[in-house]
């Protein structure tokens, strides 16, 4: 029976260990940094947005208010009465 060979795996020294690891650890952080900018932009648009179409629903609201039903507001909208 071949006795089995072992790969050999090159050990890294330990400062080249902690070294990888920092890199590795750096580049997560700043993919999640990235990540949280453009969270932060997207949340900031939307924010915009819900302003605006609160605004638009605020004046819908006052022009709700201000409308009589089943009649004219002004009285260059009103029909004239037929003869």
């Amino acid at each position: 029976m071949p006795a089995l060979r072992q790969a050999r795996i090159p050990r890294l020294q330990p400062d080249a260990v902690m070294e990888d690891r920092l890199e590795t650890l750096e580049t997560k952080m700043m993919s999640a940094e990235d990540q949280l900018d453009e969270l932060n932009r997207t949340v900031w648009r939307q924010q915009q947005e819900i302003d605006l179409l609160r605004e638009h629903l605020r004046q819908l609201a006052q022009q709700l208010k201000t409308m009589q039903p089943g009649g004219a507001n002004r009285p260059e909208d009103e029909i004239p009465p037929h003869w």
